[in-house]
């Protein structure tokens, strides 16, 4: 009997909205994100409602302004073709928001080997050996993480980098979710919330449901 199509999606049902602003894979074709069409407006939506939930006063140029960084951050990291989503963190609507990605694929064995890889346990451009611990997710189980400080080729600047990845027997699925940043005091602020945001992903499979 042939293996069904692989078609398991990351699921954002339990991701807290108020930190994190989330941009779902577009690939041109049936995308999730029908406003894609117009992300700059999409984007300008995203804005007014930032500082509406929070209860603050934009002032006169607020809303442009958080619009204008949201569409660069979509186009930079999100651009038509791609197939991963992509978190943004913020904690005022005014902050840069810091880039998050997660994506998921049919799943590579053998898992330990996947998993380091996934998340660069072995990085050979790693100015010291990442750190790398287990993690276990509330809703994806068992999985590894890792921090690594990598070299720039053109700043003197190291980049700080966390990833996580899970392998799932069902629906044999391999998950990964990082982040870069020259900027270790805000990923360290926002540390907090991006791994509840690794404990929030879960993964919807249709196939499960097609009995």
């Amino acid at each position: 009997m042939s293996r069904p199509p692989f078609l398991a999606v990351l699921d954002i049902e339990h991701i807290d909205p108020y930190p994190w602003t989330a941009i779902p894979p577009h690939d041109g074709g049936d995308d999730m994100l029908e406003e894609w069409d117009d992300i700059r407006a999409w984007c300008r939506e995203e804005a007014e409602d930032l500082w509406a939930d929070r209860e603050l006063d934009p002032g006169p140029d607020g809303i442009d302004v958080v619009a204008a960084t949201l569409t660069r951050c979509a186009e930079t990291f999100s651009p038509l073709g791609t197939n991963h989503w992509l978190f943004l963190h913020r904690d005022h609507p005014l902050d840069v928001p810091l880039p998050v990605l997660a994506a998921i694929g049919p799943s590579s064995e053998p898992r330990d080997e996947t998993l380091r890889a996934l998340t660069m346990a072995d990085d050979p451009a790693a100015v010291e050996p990442p750190v790398v611990k287990p993690f276990v997710s509330r809703r994806l189980e068992k999985g590894l993480t890792t921090f690594r400080y990598v070299p720039q080729d053109d700043s003197p600047r190291l980049i700080a980098c966390v990833r996580y990845a899970w392998q799932l027997d069902e629906p044999g699925a391999d998950v990964v979710l990082w982040t870069a940043t020259e900027d270790v005091t805000r990923l360290m602020a926002a540390a907090a919330d991006l791994e509840e945001l690794a404990h929030s992903l879960t993964v919807y499979d249709p196939w499960a449901n097609d009995v």
